[in-house]
């Protein structure tokens, strides 16, 4: 069973990176042509979206990746260890890094959202949040991991 249930959460990890994946290759160069097409006269419109873009997927797919490392952890029965940690860590970091990016990049997406549609810079600040909130989640849990570690080293020095 819980090889099976781990095998289903690295499964939804990867299946997690598809969809990002095909938005670099296929939306992210359109959106970035776009841009450049609003604002002929920033020359660096284009690179600027790129930037933004691709520079956030590059953490999203080292999270993921540190992720999966996590559920090898759980399968190998070294969940209490400080790989774990340092996993979840590697995690709160990128979600962090992720959500600056956005935080850095949301007067560029409120200057294309000017001409076009207000309602594109609501897509910034649900990505900065979701980060937040997952970055919050993953340094809770690298907190209580932790410190079940350390109860877990006290409790095997009194033995």
């Amino acid at each position: 069973m819980k090889k099976a249930s781990t095998l289903f959460l690295k499964l939804a990890v990867i299946l997690m990176g598809i969809p990002v994946l095909a938005m670099c290759i296929y939306l992210v160069p359109n959106v970035a042509n776009f841009a450049s097409e609003l604002y002929p006269t920033i020359a660096s419109m284009k690179y600027l979206v790129f930037i933004l873009m691709y520079g956030a997927a590059i953490p999203f797919y080292f999270a993921l990746y540190q992720a999966f490392n996590l559920l090898r952890y759980m399968d190998k029965s070294k969940s209490f260890s400080q790989l774990s940690v340092h996993a979840l860590k590697n995690i709160k970091h990128c979600a962090i890094t992720i959500s600056s990016l956005y935080v850095l990049g949301m007067p560029l997406i409120h200057f294309i959202a000017k001409k076009v549609d207000p309602p594109i810079g609501l897509l910034g600040l649900i990505i900065i949040f979701s980060s937040l909130v997952i970055a919050f989640f993953a340094a809770v849990l690298q907190r209580l991991l932790q410190e079940a570690i350390n109860i877990k080293s006290e409790n095997d020095l009194t033995v």
